[in-house]
């Protein structure tokens, strides 16, 4: 009998251990398999919730083991370790793990050193309830597991990668015709990505990166898994974490194109300075090959004030007038927005689109400029810019039946961005003006400046301010406070869901919700 209490009690820290070890997978992988970045992570999230309840238990069924029965302990185990494998599973990701081949591969090898080192207990003492204590503290480490089994296969991963980026450059190589446009900036790149795609389809068979793949590796398993002989024109998102990091995919693809959509204090965490933040967007520009097109937003000094020599340019702006290519006449209403584009003081087109806010045009532009180089009529662009959806979740309006407006901008709040959609919810019709939000992040020493600068735009935008996390949103309090901001207009949530059900007992037929940012999973608030 004692043998099937103890039977299920291992069976159920198995099931803990799957979940735990998805868990660290799942921040592993939100860092980029990189253990500095993941152990950086830490530092502010080693003492988590589960943690402790972790901790918790283990001195329950230590006490348990030495005062009790085999059956009561083992019992206690299965409770226990099934309560923390439940609390696991039901935890919502905003962005889910997904197991590819790699993450299959380091969950394995982190999943074995933890059972090794259970085993090796077991076979050294022969204690099976010690063992069952002594395989919950290496759960209660297995972030320290996960980043050793990192280390180990490093090898391994290393060879698989160079033998995937050899074969889509051979790919590649093969494709001598393939016109390639690179697309980079601290913001603006993805929506930029789209609505050039949708510009060109209108004359040409297109192959975007898709989602945000904008890594190498996700370069190249577009490349490998998507690109066909038909495909006339390959426009390929890139992203840095590092410097370097563009520069790698470039190396990969060639692109005789290049847009670089801003140069902003965004992402300051990793790069520390804007100048290093300038120096890694530019390997776009610096790896065009001559007599390639360098498409600029002139409208952020650091890439204004950066020289690019034996590259043709075409500077971009949405309201300065002396650079090559700028907008005017901006009109917005309930449909969206007209606009014309202006080249050099000539006037070249005017277009009407669904979208919103000076950022959105801008990124039009942008597209504009590329397609018109690549002799796509006016008339079929025109035909495209009215037809271009907003990319989800960046400033995405949608009018629900309770006639409740919400613009959905969550994707990932910067300084430029935020400010747009508060303009963007400031002129939009409506009764009283909500903003949901936790604030920006990711702007190192910059980010309580930008979060209180956010407080301040907040008071004079809104009517109501619904904060996400009490600490992560002080500086915001900061800015509202600098204006006056009522207290009775500040509501503080916990979380999103106290924040929605907040919403839900307040909203009201023509109020205009904004959300602003949302936080990714590697963040506890």
């Amino acid at each position: 009998m004692d043998n099937i209490f103890f039977i299920v009690a291992l069976a159920t820290v198995l099931v803990y251990a799957f979940a735990k070890l998805r868990f660290e997978l799942h921040m592993m992988q939100l860092n980029s398999y990189r253990n500095d970045r993941y152990f950086k992570w830490l530092k502010t999230n080693l003492v988590l919730g589960t943690r402790i309840l972790e901790v918790i238990v283990l001195v329950i069924t230590g006490i348990l083991i030495l005062t009790s029965g085999a059956v009561v302990a083992s019992i206690l185990f299965t409770l226990l370790y099934g309560l923390l494998a439940y609390l696991l599973f039901i935890k919502k990701q905003k962005k889910p793990v997904v197991f590819t081949k790699r993450a299959q591969r380091l969950f394995g090898l982190t999943f074995l050193l933890s059972v090794i080192a259970g085993v090796t207990y077991f076979l050294i003492t022969g204690k099976t309830l010690y063992t069952l204590w002594v395989s919950g503290f290496v759960l209660l480490l297995s972030f320290i597991f996960i980043a050793i089994a990192n280390i180990l296969i490093a090898p391994v991963e290393k060879a698989i990668n160079n033998w995937y980026y050899n074969d889509a450059k051979k790919i590649l190589a093969q494709r001598s015709d393939l016109i390639i446009i690179g697309i980079t900036g601290s913001y603006g790149k993805t929506s930029t990505k789209h609505f050039l795609h949708r510009m060109l389809s209108e004359k040409y068979n297109v192959l975007m990166t898709p989602g945000s793949y904008n890594t190498t590796m996700g370069v190249i398993k577009t490349v490998r898994e998507q690109l066909q002989a038909t495909h006339q024109v390959f426009i390929v998102e890139m992203g840095a974490k590092q410097p370097n990091d563009i520069k790698e995919i470039c190396d990969l693809v060639h692109p005789q194109i290049g847009i670089l959509t801003a140069v902003g204090e965004q992402h300051l965490e990793s790069f520390k300075t804007i100048d290093n933040v300038q120096k890694t967007k530019f390997e776009l520009i610096d790896a065009l090959p001559s007599g390639g097109l360098a498409v600029l937003n002139a409208d952020y000094e650091y890439i204004a004030n950066r020289p690019v020599n034996d590259r043709e340019t075409a500077l971009y702006s949405s309201d300065n007038e002396k650079v090559d290519f700028y907008i005017k006449d901006i009109s917005y209403s309930a449909k969206g927005s007209a606009f014309s584009v202006f080249q050099k003081g000539k006037h070249l087109a005017d277009f009407e689109t669904k979208l919103l806010g000076s950022y959105n045009l801008s990124n039009i532009l942008a597209g504009y400029i590329v397609a018109r180089h690549l002799d796509v009529p006016d008339s079929s662009v025109a035909f495209a810019i009215k037809k271009l959806e907003p990319v989800q979740h960046r400033l995405e309006v949608k009018v629900h039946a309770n006639g409740v407006t919400v613009i959905d901008d969550a994707f990932n709040s910067n300084p430029v961005g935020s400010k747009m959609a508060l303009e963007v919810l400031k002129a939009i019709e409506g009764q009283r003006k909500i903003i949901i939000t936790p604030g920006m992040i990711e702007l190192g020493e910059k980010q309580e400046y930008y979060n209180s600068l956010l407080g301040e735009q907040i008071a004079d935008s809104c009517d109501y301010a619904i904060l996400v996390g009490k600490n992560i949103t002080l500086p915001i309090m900061k800015g509202l406070k600098n204006k006056n901001y009522p207290d009775d207009k500040i509501y503080v949530a916990q979380n999103f869901k106290d924040a929605v059900n907040h919403l839900g007992s307040m909203t009201k037929a023509g109020d205009v919700l904004l959300y602003e940012n949302d936080l990714p999973d590697t963040y506890e608030l």
